[in-house]
């Protein structure tokens, strides 16, 4: 019987790599981008301060340069990546179609949108906007600027070249995040004045929440109908979900906000209440003091359905503020400790999302 000859697949054609502009670093489901060999418009900032509208024919980082045409019936150019300071591609990424009446998806502003500094090689100014995340790569940065009442994004690209060093600035969830409480003392305090505190606006609720931007907020109360409530109207348009809401409205009555990532959770107290309930109630018990649990949730009902648990029966229950996020980290980096001892069902945490 003859011996077949040893066969290799074959190997990746160099030639048939199809590079894609990097997506946003970020959860945020959107249309598909144009190949990178589909003609783009695009807008061009030069060396000189001079500003370019074109079409962007291909992008190659590669080789650092792109293939450009003024207009349909212009020749093509390359122009390398040292000759400009920031390319945009002008038609913007869109989120994905919904259903009729639903509201569009928005870019998570509050959360990711930043402003970003570009410091130049030269005696030039530095590039200055803003951008919902970023992806640095050998060529340069990519950058995604919201646009449309950050219902989209446009995609930027700054060269290596132009650029010796970048900063970013804090979002708004960021800087609201440095206010809230991280230590045992200011909680205490913060919840003896909880009884005390005026009610205050549902929008310095948001803004302190870090859920929405100051700028999503000025155009909410500006368009705001008379007929529907300020939440309601961010709701429907998609700015927030109804659960961010239902935060703020808890925070407007003047339950204390604790930032889980620096509080340092008791653990025994931690330990009270077992796994499957803080999983089912997304609840952390922080601390006992003088026969109270003080327990995080991210809505107080949630703290009324732990009063009937065994393990409180003697303490009362009160609820503090956290957000979603936090909580759901916060409980799976106790499963590791708090709950170690435990090796039943394995829950999935991001299961509790109700």
């Amino acid at each position: 019987m003859p011996v077949r000859p040893l066969t290799f697949p074959p190997l990746l054609d160099a030639a048939t790599y199809q590079w894609d502009w990097p997506a946003p670093p970020f959860a945020w489901r959107h249309q598909p981008a144009p190949a990178n060999d589909v003609a783009q418009p695009c807008r061009i900032e030069s060396q000189k301060g001079t500003v370019v509208e074109g079409e962007m024919l291909s992008f190659e980082p590669a080789g650092r340069r792109l293939i450009l045409r003024m207009r349909a019936d212009a020749p093509v150019v390359s122009v390398p990546f040292v000759r400009f300071l920031r390319l945009t591609l002008t038609t913007p990424l869109l989120p994905v179609k919904r259903a009729a009446g639903d509201p569009v998806e928005r870019v998570p502003a509050a959360a990711q949108e930043r402003e970003y500094t570009l410091h130049s090689n030269g005696a030039a100014a530095p590039l200055i906007g803003r951008t919902a995340g970023h992806v640095e790569a050998t060529e340069g940065m990519y950058l995604f600027a919201p646009v449309g009442e950050e219902s989209s994004l446009q995609r930027v690209f700054v060269p290596r070249s132009s650029y010796l060093r970048c900063e970013f600035g804090p979002s708004a969830a960021e800087v609201a995040a440095r206010l809230w409480i991280d230590s045992p003392c200011e909680l205490l305090a913060a919840i003896e004045l909880q009884q005390r505190k005026p009610v205050r606006p549902l929008g310095e609720s948001l803004l302190a929440l870090g859920l929405v931007t100051r700028v999503q907020l000025d155009r909410a109360l500006a368009r705001q109908p008379d007929e529907m409530p300020l939440g309601e109207s961010l709701v429907a348009a998609g700015v927030i979900v109804r659960a961010d809401l239902q935060t703020a409205i808890a925070h407007k009555m003047g339950y204390p906000l604790v930032d889980l990532s620096r509080f340092p959770v008791d653990a025994v107290a931690a330990s009270k209440l077992p796994k499957r309930f803080a999983l089912s109630y997304r609840a952390i018990p922080l601390m006992v003091d003088k026969g109270r649990m003080i327990v995080a949730v991210d809505k107080p009902s949630r703290a009324v359905m732990l009063e009937a648990i065994h393990a409180f029966a003697e303490l009362k229950v009160v609820p503090v503020l956290a957000p979603k996020v936090q909580i759901l980290l916060a409980l799976e980096r106790m499963s590791s400790n708090v709950w170690s001892h435990n090796v039943t069902e394995r829950q999935a945490f991001f299961d509790t999302t109700v």
